[in-house]
């Protein structure tokens, strides 16, 4: 088995089915191949890190092509962030810094957050992931954070609000002897602004929404995401104080305040709109909830001001105009090999002096991005330098675990994540406190509760009293959707989101994806056959297969398997060790119950979690992709069993909606007409500009999708087909480009699979769905993880 420093390479072990490939690899014909050191053990990405890599990371030239590889990515970014370390020493080594922060990155044992992987040194230099903006009771103030949104997402970062300083809808303005309209209606100018704003060309706009819960016009927020094709571009979550759970638990009422004349508007059932908001959860998975008066609690620099607002997933609490830098441990290139008698026939235990070394290395990296970015807003800059806020988390410790032939739903794995997260949390703030003998505390240190002359903090911070620290807060569990498929490891403290499931490469043939250790494991064993993979790929988990042995199956778990509970006792614990907060999804299966959602929200609460985001299966009104063999299924059903492929017939009477689209050559006219199972059927396509070519080859497109829908090509697949397709008269429509009219019928397509509800089998109860809908940039199915959505075949997430 390969090593790096003693400990197992990760990739060694990966399926001869899964293609994986050196870093330095030139990817494509004419691509930059550097000088390496021949001594220097190789690691390898898979070939879904590698696409990931070049579509959304890698440097490209004006025509598009990637002029870098993984190696040189790496190489980029270490180089850049390793002059920061001139700015306290003049002499310093810059270049040892460089080659200790291009190894840990190079052999996939840390990863920043994406804009720092995107951004360093190039021209745009945004290495931030997230910011939070206050939005002020004033046409002024909204439309300066309007501003100043539009420019943190230009520059590839997201953004967090809270609109409780604004006034109630009808509530009287003085100025202007008006009707103020309320949070909720401004709401939609900032979803409307991120709609028309592509992110740096490689991130899409993401906010996060919050509103107090004792805000007059809680009932309409809570509910206005129930409508899935509202407020897109916006997760929610109420904040909710701990006087209000006291009262839901009391069955009494509480008061909602006008936050602008300070007056009582009214008394609500504490308990009712409580259940409200279960209700919306259960129903869609919003809003989230987070727990205000605990985040403040954990506030590092009280005496600047009071927490409003996280980042778009909720585990990063920020001040108003403040940002923080994040960055992930790869568990599982933290533990080693120590004997032949554990799970899989080898035993494992956690390298604590590796972990110890990456931790200190990852917060001086850290350190470091907050003085190489360059930031979209001076305010910003100030009050982050002010702060020196960073987020060291992990990823992969659901791999982790599974080396250790430990189950996630056990006691065994909540005492090492107790273990794990409190050793990084000590060592990240002995990091911290080093880097600042030499580099000094960060400036808001005085009032801080760190401050020996200020009342001890309440959480674990106050062990850490009377230490001067670099950096205000030192850990955060984010999400790491895009970086764990780099990584090649599961995504943040979740647990496996399948054992086996299809993916669909394009255009071409679809793949069975096996997890490489349940891979590796099955032919060790002697169970291992593709029948026996392509069956766990239609269900995704191994629960009540006989032919896989009972311990397999306990440590092999899956996040639709675990019992909510679980995953609500493990965000607890990873929180009890975490400055910020932790980004995770509780997952229900579909027929969970609003009151077993309420159990959850209780539990979260009473274990001292900052907030919840869950998740019931199927619960959404997306497109739900097909899995296994499905579709192969049903296309033999249509054609009668027949080889021959044969086009369902026109019925007399179709229905149908029609879409309108912006292109080159005008508006572009799409008719979908539906079948009776209400999958698309035909299509027909009308210019407005009568005549021409454009008219006459969208007509020719809408006859051959037709003739594709009938004989059961999946829409999606036609989708692909054509999406990218250019011409030499690109247009805009509402704030996305459309290449050309096979472009805009592809859209007009794909619009309309998002808005169809999928419809449910009778035995919707007993079904795993592999995936919570299509992803918009390449189709592949998404999944529900760290509270967001992502797509781990092309690295699509919908909050970064």
């Amino acid at each position: 088995m390969n090593s790096v420093n003693g400990v197992k390479d990760i990739s060694s072990t990966i399926s001869k089915n899964e293609s994986t490939l050196p870093l330095q690899v030139a990817w494509h014909k004419g691509m930059v191949n550097p000088s390496l050191d021949k001594t220097k053990p190789q690691t390898k990405l898979s070939s879904n890190a590698v696409k990931v890599l070049e579509r959304r990371y890698l440097k490209k030239n004006e025509d598009g092509k990637v002029v870098e590889t993984p190696e040189d990515m790496f190489r980029r970014v270490a180089s850049n962030i390793a002059k920061a370390d001139l700015f306290y020493n003049p002499n310093a080594d810059i270049k040892e810094t460089e080659e200790k922060f291009f190894n840990m990155m190079y052999r996939l044992e840390f990863m920043p957050n994406s804009p720092t992987l995107m951004n360093a040194g190039r021209d745009l230099q945004q290495l931030s992931a997230c910011f939070v903006l206050p939005i002020g009771d004033s046409m002024e103030e909204i439309f300066t954070a309007v501003k100043d949104t539009a420019l943190i997402h230009k520059s590839g970062g997201g953004t967090g609000f809270s609109f409780s300083r604004l006034r109630p809808a009808g509530s009287r303005v003085a100025t202007t002897s008006g009707i103020s309209s309320g949070p909720i209606s401004f709401m939609k100018v900032f979803d409307s602004a991120t709609e028309a704003i592509k992110q740096g060309g490689t991130r899409r706009g993401a906010n996060m929404g919050i509103l107090r819960i004792d805000h007059p016009d809680i009932e309409e927020f809570i509910v206005c995401k129930r409508d899935d094709s509202k407020f897109n571009n916006f997760n929610i979550s109420v904040a909710i104080t701990e006087d209000f759970m006291r009262r839901v638990e009391n069955d009494d009422t509480y008061e909602l305040i006008n936050p602008h004349s300070k007056e009582v508007i009214k008394k609500l059932s504490a308990r009712m709109v409580f259940e409200t908001i279960v209700e919306s959860a259960w129903k869609n998975g919003d809003p989230g909830i987070i727990f205000i008066d605990r985040i403040n609690r954990d506030n590092p620099t009280p005496a600047i001001g009071e927490i409003e607002s996280t980042n778009p997933c909720g585990e990063q609490p920020l001040l108003p105009y403040e940002s923080c830098n994040l960055g992930s441990i790869n568990l599982t290139k933290m533990v080693k090999e120590i004997d032949s008698s554990g799970f899989g026939g080898r035993g494992y235990e956690i390298d604590w002096d590796k972990l110890k070394n990456i931790t200190w290395k990852s917060v001086h990296f850290l350190d470091n991005v907050i003085d190489m970015n360059r930031y979209p807003i001076k305010k910003i800059e100030l009050m982050t330098k002010a702060n020196r806020k960073i987020g060291l988390g992990v990823m992969g410790f659901a791999d982790m675990l599974i080396e250790m032939g430990v189950s996630y739903n056990s006691n065994k794995a909540i005492q090492l994540s107790e273990e794990v997260m409190s050793f990084i949390d000590r060592e990240s703030k002995m990091a911290s406190a080093d880097l600042a003998k030499t580099r000094g505390a960060f400036p808001n240190y005085k009032g801080s509760i760190y401050d020996s002359h200020q009342s001890p903090a309440t959480s674990h911070q106050s062990t850490y009293r009377g230490l001067e620290l670099r950096n205000a807060t030192t850990t955060t569990i984010a999400p790491t959707g895009t970086i764990s498929i780099i990584a090649g490891c599961s995504s943040g403290v979740e647990p496996l989101f399948a054992v086996s499931y299809i993916r669909t490469v394009m255009d071409k043939d679809e793949l069975v994806e096996v997890h490489p250790y349940f891979d590796k494991i099955a032919k060790e064993r002697g169970f291992y056959s593709e029948r026996l993979m392509k069956e766990i790929a239609k269900k995704g988990h191994i629960c009540d297969m006989p032919e896989i042995p009972e311990d397999i199956c306990k440590i092999f778990v899956t996040s639709h398997n675990i019992a909510p509970d679980w995953h609500i006792k493990m965000q607890a614990v990873f929180q009890k060790y975490t400055d910020n907060a932790v980004s995770k999804t509780v997952n229900f299966k579909f027929a969970a119950t609003q009151d077993d959602v309420k159990k959850a929200y209780v539990l979260a609460y009473k274990l001292g979690c900052k907030g919840v985001t869950i998740y019931r299966d199927g619960s959404r009104d997306e497109q739900v992709l097909s899995t296994g063999d499905t579709k192969k299924k049903e296309q033999k059903a249509n054609n009668n069993g027949h080889e021959k492929i044969v086009p369902r017939p026109r019925p007399e009477i179709t229905r149908g909606t029609t879409h309108r689209v912006g292109t080159g050559c005008g508006n572009l006219y799409v008719t979908i007409n539906v079948c009776d199972e209400g999958k698309p059927f035909e299509i027909f396509t009308r210019m407005g500009k009568a005549g021409g070519c454009a008219s006459s080859q969208s007509e020719a497109i809408g006859r051959l999708v037709s003739l594709s829908l009938r004989s059961g090509i999946e829409p999606d697949e036609i989708v692909k087909q054509l999406m990218g397709i250019s011409c030499h008269m690109p247009a805009w429509e509402n704030g996305n480009r459309v290449l050309s009219c096979s472009d805009a019928i592809s859209k007009a397509i794909g619009r309309y699979i998002s808005e169809v509800r999928a419809v449910k089998p009778a035995n919707q109860t007993q079904a795993f769905e592999i995936s919570v809908g299509a992803c918009p940039d390449c189709g592949s199915s998404m999944e529900q993880a760290d509270g967001c959505l992502v797509c781990r075949a092309c690295g699509y997430s919908k909050c970064s």
